[in-house]
């Protein structure tokens, strides 16, 4: 096999792992595992972001009242992470692998200490030959801090861990001219930066079991490919897909996101995922909003702020809006609120955020 990768994250989503009823597809699972053990062995490194937990869940107990959906979530998280883990742990014995349960909230991100521990954790899985399976835990996530589902996770993942590529396994062959359901709609084989949205359909409907949709694969697909990283979305009920797709040799439908050619740093990476713990956001005037989203690499020089909402300190994560309220970027501040307006009279101005620490929309 002329493999096109040697570092790979694959992401599997729910409706690839269950049935109908929400019990685990154990055949499914089988099938998965057998592909990556065929890829293991020819020494290609593999983070598995799974799915399944929750659905899991709900084949195990029905709760004996009504509970909130947070309870509910909890619940069946926490059944279910067990006999997902044991199937994913029974199918790669057999095949004489390791794998290794990684749980992980949204708040894990939240400094850039925290990340860089869990990209030791990962790496020190990956050089000791075991396969990591990474899961949101749901058990303690708290709702506003969750992830928006599996996909946003396995493309901090995949950035994180400098992975070759992303290939993302949903239960569509990947990204259509219009209604997948629709005779006439046919598959868009590679998406590039300058392909608008509008030129394609994406549908905004959740799966059964999952939190996410194909729009939420876009967004990310998209982010993660400005990183420099190929992103794949495939359907993970066609026969032998992932080894389909990793071998050079082979041609099968699915959806390509086309990586931008530029190194981004390991900083940008972390802070392009970390929008959730912003401490304030800045409105910025007409004149830095288009030099932020031209081709030009420059900072956010204090004077380009007309109004700020909320106090932020020195290291902190900031938004950028324009005055029409759309949203730039984020970026690490330099110094805090307290020293902005004084900054602004300085007749040389130290930036409030460096480019070195500014990821904005555009992926530059």
């Amino acid at each position: 096999m002329d493999l096109r990768y040697r570092r790979i994250t694959v992401k599997v989503g729910s409706n690839v792992l269950t049935k109908p009823d929400g019990m685990l597809n154990t055949a499914r699972i089988a099938h998965l595992v057998d592909q990556l053990a065929v890829l293991h062995r020819e020494g290609v490194e593999i983070i598995l972001v799974s799915s399944g937990a929750v659905a899991s869940g709900k084949s195990v107990l029905m709760p004996s009242k009504k509970y909130d959906s947070v309870s509910s979530r909890q619940l069946w998280a926490a059944l279910g992470q067990v006999k997902l883990i044991n199937r994913y742990s029974d199918f790669f014995r057999e095949h004489s692998m390791i794998c290794a349960q990684v749980l992980t909230t949204k708040e894990n991100f939240s400094s850039r200490a925290h990340y860089l521990n869990m990209k030791n954790c990962i790496g020190t899985l990956l050089e000791n030959r075991v396969i990591p399976i990474v899961n949101e835990n749901d058990t303690i996530s708290i709702t506003e801090l969750m992830f928006t589902d599996n996909d946003e996770l396995s493309g901090l993942m995949a950035t994180m861990a400098n992975s070759e590529a992303l290939i993302i396994l949903s239960n569509v062959d990947g990204v259509y001219t219009g209604d997948p359901a629709d005779p006439e709609s046919t598959i868009v084989t590679e998406i590039r930066s300058d392909l608008d949205d509008e030129e394609i359909h994406v549908s905004g409907q959740m799966s059964g079991f999952g939190r996410g949709g194909m729009m939420t694969k876009l967004r990310i697909a998209r982010k993660v490919a400005s990183s420099g990283i190929p992103v794949h979305v495939a359907n993970g009920g066609r026969e032998n897909i992932l080894l389909d797709i990793m071998d050079r040799g082979k041609t099968v439908p699915h959806t390509l996101f086309v990586p931008e050619q530029r190194p981004v740093s390991g900083v940008k990476n972390w802070i392009a995922y970390s929008g959730s713990f912003a401490k304030a956001v800045l409105v910025v005037n007409e004149g830095a909003a288009r030099a932020l989203q031209s081709d030009k690499a420059v900072s956010l020089l204090p004077v380009g702020v007309v109004k700020t909402y909320g106090e932020f300190k020195t290291g902190d994560l900031l938004k950028i809006t324009d005055e029409n309220n759309h949203y730039i970027g984020i970026g690490k501040a330099q110094f805090g609120s307290d020293k902005l307006e004084r900054e602004k009279l300085a007749d040389r101005q130290k930036p409030l955020i460096h480019y070195d620490y500014l990821y904005l929309e555009n992926g530059k």
